[in-house]
């Protein structure tokens, strides 16, 4: 199955990152389908870089896609981070008030900025562009083709770089 049976008909944009703790190389990876059919994907590849880090690259390039190929038009943004999904729906808009720092009761960790704090603005901004937009949680490695493409391309992007 290319989508979850209780989504919507509409674009359906499955990201994923992926990364090698012993190399420090990690790569990121979008697929989009309509009705079912892939009609669109990018992939590539970072050294130096987090597992987090490529699953935030990989929504990132994901909704700039969606903002230059489909305009306004509603989608659904697939993600196996919760991480990633739980940064966007509910702690984004936080940090955003909270002028990109860590929220915690301890008053000297509020200070802090986020971890890729650079990159969690720039999901806001692209975010911001298009309010039919849905950031939503997909279980990986669980036979939904449309992630487990985007987890093999994210695997191509990590690969793709050279030591």
């Amino acid at each position: 199955m290319f989508f979850p049976p209780t989504a919507a008909p509409v674009l359906h944009i499955f990201t994923d990152g992926s990364f090698d703790p012993a190399s420090r190389h990690g790569g990121w990876a979008f697929v989009a389908c309509r009705a079912g059919v892939e009609v669109a994907s990018g992939f590539g590849g970072v050294s130096q870089t987090t597992n987090n880090t490529m699953e935030l690259m990989a929504l990132l390039q994901a909704a700039r896609w969606l903002h230059q190929s489909a305009g306004a038009e509603p989608a659904v943004l697939w993600s196996d981070s919760g991480y990633a999904v739980e940064g966007c729906n509910r702690l984004m808009p936080i940090w955003r008030n909270n002028g990109w720092k860590v929220i915690c009761a301890n008053a000297h960790r509020r200070r802090r900025t986020i971890p890729d704090r650079d990159l969690w603005q720039a999901v806001d901004v692209e975010l911001d562009r298009n309010p039919l937009i849905t950031v939503a949680w997909c279980k990986g490695h669980s036979g939904l083709v449309g992630n487990e493409r985007a987890d093999a391309l994210a695997e191509t992007g990590r690969l793709s770089i050279r030591t």
